[in-house]
């Protein structure tokens, strides 16, 4: 009864294994056309600001702004801001 049991555990891993195997090379050749809609679907890239003083990347529209000299600078922290107001 045990060696059944282990053989139908190692079957279903095979099994597993196998599909798993398949759904890559699927994807790798092009995806299913539910797979190739969802990546359509998918929301846009965000563009994202580099702040001039630390250099870390923030959403220009969750960060802290300044305009200077007819341009817009977004920092992540009001430190940040506060030492490019001084330069």
């Amino acid at each position: 009864m045990l060696r059944f049991l282990l053989l139908a555990v190692l079957l279903l891993v095979a099994a597993w294994a196998f599909w798993r195997l398949m759904d890559g090379v699927i994807l790798a050749l092009g995806g299913t056309t539910k797979q190739r809609q969802q990546r359509r679907e998918r929301a846009p890239a965000m563009k994202l600001a580099r702040d001039p003083v630390c250099g870390t990347w923030v959403q220009p529209g969750e960060a802290l702004a300044v305009s200077a000299r007819g341009q817009t600078h977004y920092f992540c922290s009001a430190k940040c801001r506060e030492e490019f107001s001084r330069r």
